[in-house]
């Protein structure tokens, strides 16, 4: 099965036991931006994919792997709106065109809870020229994280979100192809969520962090605090209403184009 991931620090430790050789041989590994993840799936290039949440409101025929997402019941820190001006200022927006989910709930915060009239464009994730030629900036993952918050003024999108919903932020989870999945014999769900379980095991966590700290040129300690503090990575009950309230708003200002349904991949069944 092809398995379409994020190139991303959040999302090594759900892939722990795909990097480590501790998985069923049946998976191919690539990695891409969020967006990207989608599309593959979308082209049938892929079998699962770590999709962005909005990106389920606009495909068919997908079922969500039950138990693993990335989310956030805090500051997220790699989600920032990012200016130097007042958030009343903000006219003008670039949105970091490697997501969807963030870039759905940018809006979504300006039309429900920060108001005002904004226009909005697709960009590539470069702060500098983002705001070379606009008020604020979008950036997600990685370039977020690396972004000196004391030069700017910020915005954690998930930070924003709780406080005024009191709701957890789903912004990706795994998903499969229906077709797919009726041609395995896999329990995915237990695949992913072990795989998950080992990467967030403390040792493992220092493994990612010595790894990726020096990538991304940030502090081991930022780096752990993030994946230890600000992503949880559980797809539980607080987050699936947290998602359901994200889809509802998001359809209501006309960015989604239906309220989906959660359909969720059920164990095979074992005969004899």
């Amino acid at each position: 099965m092809r398995i379409s991931a994020i190139s991303y620090l959040n999302t090594a430790p759900l892939m722990w036991d795909f990097e480590h050789g501790l998985a069923s041989p049946e998976f191919e590994i690539s990695y891409t931006v969020p967006s990207q993840c989608a599309a593959e799936l979308a082209r049938g290039t892929a079998d699962i994919g770590i999709i962005p949440a909005a990106a389920y409101a606009t495909m068919p025929n997908l079922a969500i792997i039950p138990g693993v997402a990335i989310a956030s019941k805090q500051p997220v820190r790699s989600i920032l709106l990012v200016s130097h001006m007042p958030l009343d200022e903000i006219r003008t927006v670039a949105l970091d065109n490697s997501s969807l989910t963030s870039v759905a709930l940018t809006r979504v915060l300006f039309e429900k809870f920060w108001g005002g009239e904004r226009t909005f464009t697709s960009a590539a994730p470069n702060l500098d020229s983002m705001l070379a030629s606009h008020d604020a900036a979008l950036l997600i993952g990685d370039p977020a994280l690396q972004v000196d918050r004391a030069k700017y003024q910020t915005w954690d999108l998930a930070e924003e979100w709780i406080r005024f919903t009191g709701k957890p932020f789903v912004f990706a989870f795994w998903a499969v192809r229906n077709d797919a999945l009726k041609n395995t014999s896999l329990d995915l769900a237990a695949i992913f969520n072990q795989s998950r379980d080992h990467g967030v095991q403390s040792n493992n966590i220092e493994q990612i962090v010595r790894s990726w700290s020096p990538k991304l040129g940030i502090s081991e300690q930022s780096a752990h605090d993030y994946l230890t503090r600000s992503i949880h990575f559980q797809l539980d009950e607080k987050c699936l209403e947290g998602l359901r309230l994200f889809y509802a708003y998001a359809h209501r200002y006309a960015l989604l184009p239906r309220v989906p349904e959660l359909q969720f991949a059920q164990a095979p069944v074992v005969k004899g």
